[in-house]
């Protein structure tokens, strides 16, 4: 991978063939990334905001610069996992993940902030990723610091667990959030009480990260294993939603097989690269409508 630095942009040569923007930010592990008229993505990142686009065999980065690009994207974007080998392994597991792998080639997972995952994907239960986002931006909007305009548009962070909890069940219903509102101010009132740091999640095991996660109301095993997966970079997990579900039941199991019984089944087969396997069959089965 070579990086150049030029007028405010990162641009990324040789990476092409593991790194699609359309893959990485529609594969269902993020919510603050939102594509533009030029297929180009925007999003919000660690109180930054940036624009990636892929042009012919470049990565772009707008909006940025290589202190930045060192300090965040370069973990952010898992920039130093080598997702050529990751396809090749899943590839030799069998025929579905070859296919799998192969139409999702581009996708990465993202490191993302295990607060601000935590809070999404209490948002995302029972919901739709258009509702999802418009919630996060509402939140992040009404209680994160502002960042700057950008292409028109102005952009917030995600708010801090101190500021959350000072806005009640209401305030945060009225960030249409729904049902999780008391979910959400539950979660932002423990962590500020109990002095609760869920980055310190990171450095548990998967089994002890997921224990600490479900002990937050609105909090369970599916969602549980998204933030590990996601936010706390725990690759030997496996979130079992209707998707996977279907594609789970289409290639690998019995049909009506309990979620528990599904995940139990992808750990053994997928062992440590389950969370990659994960991404590249959820991303298959939605796209293509697998087990519709």
């Amino acid at each position: 991978m070579n990086i150049i630095e030029k007028d405010n942009k990162i641009i990324l040569e040789g990476i092409s063939d593991d790194f699609d923007p359309q893959h990485v930010f529609d594969c269902g592990q993020c919510f603050r990334w939102l594509k533009e008229e030029d297929s180009s993505y925007t999003g919000v990142v660690q109180g930054r905001v940036i624009n990636v686009k892929k042009e012919n065999d470049l990565i772009i980065f707008d909006n940025t610069n290589k202190e930045d690009f060192d300090n965040i994207w370069f973990d952010y974007f898992d920039l130093g996992r080598d997702y050529s080998e990751i396809k090749n392994e899943l590839k030799t597991m069998d025929e579905y993940l070859e296919k799998a792998t192969e139409f999702g080639q581009g996708i990465r997972i993202l490191q993302q902030d295990g607060w601000e995952m935590l809070i999404s994907f209490i948002i995302s239960a029972n919901n739709r990723i258009p509702m999802i986002q418009r919630a996060i931006n509402n939140l992040s909007e009404k209680y994160g610091e502002f960042i700057e305009e950008y292409r028109g548009k102005k952009y917030y962070a995600f708010p801090k667990p101190e500021k959350l909890c000072k806005a009640s069940v209401e305030d945060i219903r009225a960030c249409q959030t729904g049902f999780r509102d008391k979910y959400i101010k539950s979660v932002a009132d423990y962590v500020i009480e109990n002095n609760e740091d869920v980055l310190s999640y990171r450095e548990l095991s998967t089994e002890e990260c997921i224990k600490e996660l479900v002990k937050f109301n609105g909090v369970g095993p599916k969602v549980a294993d998204c933030i590990a997966l996601f936010g706390m970079q725990k690759y030997d997990t496996f979130p079992v939603d209707v998707w996977v579900k279907r594609v789970m039941e289409e290639f690998y199991v019995e049909d009506n097989l309990s979620l528990p019984k599904i995940r139990k089944f992808a750990l053994e087969k997928f062992g440590d690269s389950a969370g990659f396997a994960q991404q590249y069959l959820f991303y298959y089965a939605r796209e293509l409508g697998i087990g519709r």
